[in-house]
């Protein structure tokens, strides 16, 4: 007698049943190595930027502090009095308003 395809089904059945468990078992296993790639990639850009957000901090302190020198009165007197040649004013030649 000859055997119709039904003996074969189960284990054709069996076979593609444990392909996509393969399938799906190495799909689950790429994507966790991906994710983990990327939250690696992440923390390196995060360390990255903090770093340059503690270097822009440095800069703007340098560049507060070197304002600060720039307005102090005493050094726009100076440049007032011996490069540009100016004088204080005598007392009638102020003119106060209010």
């Amino acid at each position: 007698m000859r055997k119709t395809g039904k003996g074969n089904l189960p284990k054709t059945w069996l076979l593609l049943f444990f392909t996509l468990l393969l399938i799906l078992l190495m799909g689950g296993s790429l994507f966790y190595v991906w994710s983990r790639i990327q939250v690696i990639q992440l923390g390196y850009e995060i360390s990255s930027a903090l770093k340059e957000g503690r270097g822009l901090t440095e800069t703007n302190k340098k560049l507060r502090i070197e304002i600060a020198a720039l307005k102090s009165y005493a050094r726009i007197e100076r440049i007032a009095t011996e490069e540009l040649g100016m004088t204080k004013p005598k007392p009638d030649q102020v003119i106060v308003i209010r």
